[in-house]
């Protein structure tokens, strides 16, 4: 099986990054985005790499907002 990691909007909460990482890896998206907030908080860096990553990542192209 071919797995590509891509944003989901649907299931996310800005722009979807953490919930694509979430559905590829296979865990749950609440998980992720506690991760998130902690790497963010303990780092600093979180922020940037959360843009970078919606910048990087595409969009699901089976999304029908797309």
């Amino acid at each position: 099986m071919d797995k590509k990691l891509y944003r989901d909007p649907r299931n996310g909460m800005l722009a979807g990054v953490c919930a694509g990482i979430a559905e590829y890896f296979g865990w749950d998206p609440t998980w992720v985005r506690l991760g998130w907030v902690l790497f963010t908080l303990l780092g600093g860096s979180g922020l940037l790499a959360y843009i970078i990553a919606a910048v990087i990542i595409p969009r699901d192209p089976i999304d029908p907002v797309y």
